[in-house]
């Protein structure tokens, strides 16, 4: 569960942060530049485990839109698939916008950076002279080159998602990797607490080869050497 709440908050940010990244980059100073810096400022400077209680308290208890605890609901045996996939997704749309919700404020805020930078290329400003048009130079030439960093970044960020975790898979008693070191570590389990440790380093491994795997598929000059 731990794997799959995080690879739906992997998948969220990137279809979140990297056009708003994009975006605020190509319109900086904009209205919208300094819309989306204020929900960075804010996605950094909020808790997760606040964010967390204040969903819960909100969504969960006074409007009673999602669930607050728990993946699954009681009878869920005795739904239809459609119905057991609705009611895991049901399940999953808090603690999974709570993971996500800190890294889509950094990742766009790396995606605008590196733009800013790579639009500012001599082959960006060659292909603009070439009659290029505008969508074409921005997603095709310098979306790509600006993707880099941030494929390092996601690389390194997939261990660390274990760490947060422990947070929100505790406030929402899932039953996760998070919570098995939680419990480890208040039961002073330590054969449990190595374990888990070591599937850390196996992720780390896993990270790196996974943001190698994108550095081919974005950069042609990668594939070609």
């Amino acid at each position: 569960m731990t794997i799959l709440i995080n690879a739906l908050s992997i998948g969220l940010i990137l279809l979140v942060a990297v056009p708003i990244g994009v975006l605020s980059a190509t319109r900086r100073n904009s209205p919208f530049d300094r819309l989306t810096t204020i929900f960075v400022f804010i996605g950094f400077a909020t808790p997760s485990f606040w964010l967390a209680l204040l969903l819960m308290d909100y969504f969960g208890v006074r409007l009673g839109l999602f669930p607050i605890a728990g993946i699954k609901s009681l009878g869920y045996e005795y739904l239809s698939l459609p119905g057991q996939i609705w009611d895991r997704f049901h399940h999953l749309i808090l603690p999974v916008f709570v993971s996500a919700f800190g890294g889509l404020a950094g990742f766009s805020r790396y995606m605008r950076s590196n733009m800013l930078e790579v639009v500012r290329q001599d082959y960006i400003l060659t292909a603009r002279a070439k009659g290029l048009s505008e969508n074409v130079v921005i997603y095709k030439h310098a979306l790509r080159n600006a993707l880099l960093p941030v494929i390092t970044i996601l690389g390194l960020a997939v261990p660390g998602l274990i760490g947060g975790s422990v947070i929100f898979e505790t406030i929402f008693a899932i039953p996760g990797m998070g919570k098995l070191f939680y419990d480890g570590v208040m039961m002073r389990d330590y054969p449990l607490i190595m374990g888990v440790l070591v599937m850390g380093a196996v992720l780390t491994l896993v990270g790196n080869l996974i943001a190698d795997i994108s550095y081919a598929l974005a950069d042609p000059r990668i594939r070609k050497a």
